[in-house]
């Protein structure tokens, strides 16, 4: 066995079990990186299908063989997950019984130095998870006004000193531009207070995340994944969603509780008039967790959550309840 399959992806068993997987159901993992819940989900079906979707031609060169044992159930797809309604129409797929998004790195995008995600090696400013896609991290850290490094810094990085390191970026790419990894640590760490370089998380990680984000344009494919995703979940099929910090998982939250929410009238009106009811039920008010075995095996697992929820038969519409007259 090559090594890295020693290790599970992150909420493998949580994640199986939150999919409720039919062996002749269709399911789409619509973040396929090292192909390990995708495994989990072929090997259980018979005369099902299974649509991997990933936006990284390497993860779905990898995945050839990594789910060749499987390969006349599993169809590949190179694409953004946001782009779940043109994938499925594509595919003449009404709908499936279940997906399921990962939205963490891959692991191979974060340990490979080349593609300029680590603020720990030096690389070219990066930061693509799609490589044919234009926009790069250098792109961003040399062009982008100084106003709009503060608010990604601050916004998506949650960075204390989003305001110093915009400024110092923009002093540095005024004498020459910012073109590597380590380049940009430097300039990150002239922006920060001598304290805040010596804490125990990286200075650079926050705004390296930030950039990302900024990027791959995460956080509004997001909510573009959920707002396409439920209505594209059959009767009973499952969405299973995994989110590694807060901007992620609110959004998600928020998403899922809106389509599970169903009258919005005030509370002062005595009968509802909206007829709105909830698209889905929220399998667990709370996210699923890893155990602290997972978090033992597996660090990057710490911050893993775990959302679910299942899709609703629609109401029949009044008078179309299929009894005689």
């Amino acid at each position: 066995m090559e090594e890295e399959w020693i290790h599970k992806p992150v909420l493998l068993e949580e994640c199986i079990q939150a999919l409720n997987i039919r062996p002749d159901g269709v399911y789409l993992d619509g973040t396929l990186g090292r192909a390990g819940h995708s495994r989990e989900i072929a090997r259980r079906l018979t005369t099902g299908r299974l649509i991997c979707v990933d936006r990284d031609q390497a993860a779905l060169a990898a995945a050839q063989e990594r789910l060749g044992e499987w390969r006349n159930q599993v169809t590949l797809v190179h694409s953004n997950f946001d782009q779940l309604d043109e994938i499925l129409d594509r595919l003449s797929l009404p709908g499936v019984d279940g997906m399921l998004f990962d939205l963490g790195v891959s692991s191979p995008q974060l340990d490979d130095g080349e593609r300029g995600f680590s603020y720990k090696s030096d690389a070219p400013l990066d930061m693509r998870m799609d490589r044919d896609q234009r926009l790069t991290a250098a792109d961003v850290v040399n062009t982008w006004p100084q106003e709009e490094l503060r608010r990604i810094l601050s916004q998506y990085g949650e960075e204390r000193y989003a305001s110093t390191i915009a400024a110092a970026i923009v002093r540095r790419r005024q004498e020459r531009p910012i073109k590597t990894t380590l380049e940009l640590v430097e300039v990150i760490k002239s922006g920060m207070p001598a304290r805040a370089r010596k804490e125990k998380q990286h200075p650079a990680k926050r705004s390296f995340q930030a950039i990302r984000i900024a990027v791959n344009d995460e956080l509004a494919s997001v909510d573009r994944m959920i707002q396409a995703a439920v209505p594209r979940l059959n009767q009973g099929g499952r969405l299973a969603v995994i989110t590694f910090h807060s901007l992620e998982d609110r959004i998600v939250k928020t998403g899922l509780a809106a389509f599970a929410k169903g009258c919005i009238c005030p509370p002062d009106f005595p009968v509802c008039v909206c007829g709105r009811t909830p698209d889905v039920k929220l399998v667990s008010r709370k996210p699923i967790l890893p155990t602290q075995q997972e978090i033992a095996e597996n660090p990057r697992a710490r911050s893993a959550k775990l959302r679910v929820a299942e899709k609703l038969k629609p109401p029949v519409p009044r008078g179309e309840s299929g009894r005689e007259p």
